[in-house]
């Protein structure tokens, strides 16, 4: 594992919490990070950016799951349904997912 992943591993155990992603009937729990919205995305003191989510891919990749677009993203009482999954990769090795998603429920 290169430095790179070992980085975003670090960052996400520090600054992440557990999230579960779900699809049809198959879920799993994870430590996925969401960075605050910037400036540019407050507008009357409310975040109004789409919500975004970084994990590890060797989370979902150890249930066989693939992050796609229409699948839930449960963080603490509120769920978002996904819009995007971007892979994120160190090199040739896929070392992450960063979720994109709507909602807020």
């Amino acid at each position: 594992m290169s430095y790179r992943t070992e980085r975003r591993r670090r960052q996400i155990s520090a600054k992440g919490r557990q999230m579960v992603l779900s699809s049809n009937g198959t879920s799993v729990t994870l430590k996925a990070y969401s960075p605050p919205p910037q400036a540019a995305e407050i507008q009357d003191g409310v975040a109004k950016a789409a919500f975004v989510v970084e994990i590890m891919a060797d989370e979902v990749n150890a249930q066989g799951l693939t992050p796609a677009a229409d699948m839930e993203i449960t963080d603490g009482p509120k769920f978002y349904t996904l819009t995007d999954a971007v892979p994120i990769y160190d090199g040739a090795t896929l070392c992450g997912w960063r979720l994109i998603a709507a909602g807020g429920q």
